[in-house]
């Protein structure tokens, strides 16, 4: 090995007290570096000669061997933390890392039930006319219509849902307030659970609206089984929680015609380039569409 690799690796060891699981990365990546800028030697590396055309094309190596863009990046922050050592060490008087990127690491669409699955699971399961039957259905029904977080949910109160406007007051991030509006059905839902809810014990002097069994209010570990268990019957996706339901949400909404500033207010976001990830799942469903309907279109 490398003198100054080995030296690096007992630095990280010895004085930043690095964990054994992130030396098993940086030990590997660091000589499969200098056997590449080195033509498979190892020994005797002149780092001071490595320039950053060599690390581009280590790089650009990396890739086609197929290695996803995260593990990349995660090699390359490995050679700059190398290089930040030689530096201090007086080893070396630049960086060849410096200026240079990593590759993208390429976003994943967001999962979502299909509208017409949406329809089967309101449409044609059959929830139990008691009380849990109601509030599950009714949680459902709250994500598909909202968007709302899990959290968001938890956390409301009877007092959050007005009735006159048709609304809820959902409490977000950072503690901040928003209105989210919503329909008939949902409003039906919820005239229809609340006096079964006055009904349960755990009611009294409670402002929940979704009480827990031994706890004032329904956990977040309630509310992901009642989701995954109900959507495990109209669906076949592997992911089946309640963010699932929030991007089903947004999905259906774009779908649909709504503006994307829109579905941002309603969703809670931030920046409007969070929500921008679901017009790209919009356009996906759009082209699978036209390829799979257009006599001309390019088949696999």
């Amino acid at each position: 090995m490398d003198i100054w690799i080995e030296r690096f690796i007992t630095y990280l060891r010895a004085e930043r007290h690095y964990s054994e699981q992130t030396v098993a990365v940086y030990e590997p990546t660091l000589c499969g570096f200098a056997a590449f800028v080195n033509h498979d030697e190892t020994e005797n590396i002149d780092w001071s000669f490595v320039s950053r055309d060599d690390v581009r094309e280590w790089i650009a190596s990396q890739m086609e061997q197929h290695k996803a863009a995260a593990t990349v990046n995660k090699q390359l922050s490995a050679l700059r933390s190398f290089y930040k050592y030689l530096l201090m060490c007086k080893a070396v008087e630049s960086d060849p890392t410096r200026t240079l990127k990593g590759p993208k690491k390429e976003k994943k669409l967001p999962y979502f039930v299909r509208e017409k699955e949406m329809d089967n699971l309101f449409d044609k399961i059959a929830f139990a006319d008691d009380y849990e039957g109601h509030r599950d259905r009714l949680i459902l029904l709250i994500f598909y219509s909202t968007g709302i977080r899990l959290s968001e949910l938890v956390g409301l109160n009877v007092s959050s849902v007005n009735f006159h406007s048709a609304t809820i007051k959902v409490l977000g991030k950072r503690n901040k307030e928003r209105i989210v509006p919503f329909g008939t059905e949902l409003k039906e839902a919820l005239e229809a659970y609340l006096p079964l809810r006055e009904q349960q014990h755990q009611a009294v002097d409670n402002p929940a609206l979704f009480l827990g069994v031994k706890v004032p209010r329904i956990t977040k570990e309630a509310v992901s089984e009642i989701v995954k268990r109900n959507l495990s019957q109209v669906t076949t996706l592997r992911k089946r929680s309640p963010h699932v339901l929030r991007h089903t949400f947004a999905t259906a909404m774009l779908n649909n015609g709504a503006e994307i500033e829109v579905v941002k207010q309603l969703l809670g976001h931030e920046s409007i380039a969070t929500t921008e990830i679901y017009t790209h799942t919009t356009f996906e469903e759009l082209k699978k569409a036209y390829q799979q309907a257009h006599p001309r279109a390019e088949k696999e």
